[in-house]
């Protein structure tokens, strides 16, 4: 989901400055300011001619001063030079951001397990919302790393990929060592659901962003393995979680759990970043730090976008059951089946099937034009909805198995298709904060579903209705996307009518001009003919 970078190259880079006629002092090649878009304004385009007393270099560098101050500026593009070089360090930077990918997603997938502990360790027989409680831990921690996505996107702005995912490394440690020494559920809620959480955001959507500094025609390629890293690890953690809980207890669990986030704090390091960040590019020629303008930080162009809006409406709306079956399938197969079934096999199966679907789903999506991609999606809710309904209906384990296998198969189908989907609908310009925003909205969902459906466990003894409950959402989310094709083409008809009625507009005014310049040419010709 790494912004894809555009290089523009300004008219005349790289050829030698013609003389041209005239005074030596006119003949100056400079550079002065430019005007993108008709918005603000870029240096770097060449021109013939200064006005007198700008030729010099302490002016030049003051104008540029100046204008690179000036409200409604617009960063120039990246140099025209820079081309990633597909490869080399950049296959260190993939591994870590592949282990990155695999320690967050493969802890936070694999919280079925630790909820049952966390169950059996603080549970009593007196507390009939105890399942309740607990899953709010769970469920804060996977929508905290979507919740602070927004912010993630401005700090990796402003400060570069490397600090930001140490920084975040460094927090997620903190919180998942001090939540091995908690005697209650309830300050798990902080270090575990809130602090931890928050530094695996701020340590994962670096990890995505500095692919696109090291490849640019692999990045397909590199973006499906990193993302197969939480495959690799869903399909394995459950089992070694299971034992070490077995044969230290959750506490030292957490504790051996906090090898992969020390580790994950060293692979941040190899962050090399080869595109300068806006602290590089406010403060590096002054030597300080200044924040860029507001309207850099924050984007909120892409809410101009109708398709993205409904995007950003009917992808929150069908995760309100999303993350039910990851936090509660394994406790009820325990309700069901008692302990005599190996419930970690299910989190094996949603595991490989999600990585087999993202390779799949993610090659499928090339062959699909434009906004039609979000069919895919439409596709992967209404199979996931009609998964979870079909858990209850499961009266043995191996249909269960392949429930789960379905249903980790279109899970691998929508996320892969998220940064296409968001290319198609806002632009690489945009992409990264609409993703970042998007992930915002779903974290409001994922937080709210799984404790819901535990407190209706606790209500009725089962986990039949919340599990049917769980199904409904990604129906209606599916439904709400189903429009976004059409809306997105019409807007893109809208939008290629709109240059031809300027041209049209500005011919109108040129043609009116030449008449009006005419006329007056003509009555002078005639008073000068009169004397």
């Amino acid at each position: 989901m790494a912004p894809v970078n555009e290089q523009l190259t300004p008219q005349g880079a790289g050829d030698p400055a013609a003389p041209l006629p005239g005074p030596p002092e006119a003949a100056a090649v400079v550079v002065e300011p430019r005007q993108e878009n008709g918005g603000g304004w870029c240096r770097g385009s060449v021109s013939p001619a200064a006005p007198e007393g700008e030729s010099g270099d302490e002016p030049g560098a003051a104008a540029a001063a100046e204008e690179e101050d000036a409200p409604g500026s617009v960063s120039c593009p990246e140099s025209p030079e820079f081309e990633p070089p597909e490869g080399g360090w950049g296959w260190v930077v993939m591994l870590a951001a592949m282990w990155c990918n695999g320690a967050v997603f493969g802890i936070q997938n694999s919280c079925g397990v630790l909820f049952v502990s966390m169950l059996e360790l603080f549970g009593g027989s007196d507390d009939k919302q105890m399942r309740f409680k607990t899953a709010w831990v769970s469920s804060l921690s996977m929508g905290m790393v979507f919740f602070c996505s927004p912010v993630v996107s401005i700090f990796t702005d402003l400060f570069g990929c490397r600090k930001v995912a140490v920084t975040g490394a460094a927090v997620g440690f903190v919180g998942l060592l001090s939540s091995s020494f908690v005697s209650t559920i309830e300050p798990l809620y902080f270090t575990y659901g809130i602090l931890f959480a928050c530094g695996c955001s701020f340590a994962y959507q670096p990890s995505l962003v500095i692919l696109g500094h090291y490849f640019k025609k692999r990045l397909g390629l590199v973006n499906g393995i990193v993302t197969a890293g939480s495959s690799l690890f869903t399909v394995s953690l459950p089992f070694l979680l299971r034992f070490s809980i077995n044969s230290v207890g959750l506490y030292n669990t957490l504790r051996v759990l906090c090898i992969l986030m020390f580790i994950l704090f060293l692979a941040g390091f190899t962050y090399k970043p080869l595109i300068s960040n806006a602290k590089d590019k406010e403060g590096g020629k002054k030597g300080k730090f200044r924040f860029p303008p507001e309207k850099k930080i924050f984007n909120f162009s892409v809410f101009k976008v109708l398709s993205y809006r409904i995007w950003a409406v009917g992808i929150p709306a069908a995760l309100f059951g999303y993350f039910v079956p990851y936090v509660h399938l394994i406790s009820h197969v325990k309700d069901r089946f008692g302990d005599s079934m190996p419930e970690e096999v299910l989190l094996l199966c949603l595991g490989i099937t999600s990585g087999v679907g993202r390779l799949i789903f993610g090659r499928i999506a090339d062959y699909i034009p434009g906004a039609k991609k979000v069919y895919l999606q439409v596709a992967s809710f209404f199979f996931i909805g009609l998964m979870s309904m079909m858990i209850p209906l499961c009266r043995v384990f191996g249909a269960l198995i392949v429930v789960c296998l379905f249903m980790g198969l279109f899970d691998g189908c929508f996320i892969c298709i998220m940064a296409p989907v968001a290319f198609e609908l806002v632009g690489a310009q945009n992409v990264s904060q609409a993703i970042g925003f998007l992930l915002g909205f779903m974290s409001v969902p994922m937080t709210v579903g799984p404790p819901v459906a535990g407190l209706i466990r606790d209500r009725l003894g089962t986990y039949d209705v919340a599990f049917y409950l769980a199904g409904v959402p990604p129906l209606i989310g599916g439904a709400i996307l189903c429009f976004i094709p059409w809306v997105h083409e019409r807007m893109k008809l809208k939008e290629r009518a709109k240059p031809v009625d300027g041209e049209t507009n500005e011919k109108m005014l040129e043609n009116e001009n030449i008449l009006a310049s005419g006329s007056t040419e003509k009555s002078v010709k005639e008073t000068e003919s009169g004397f």
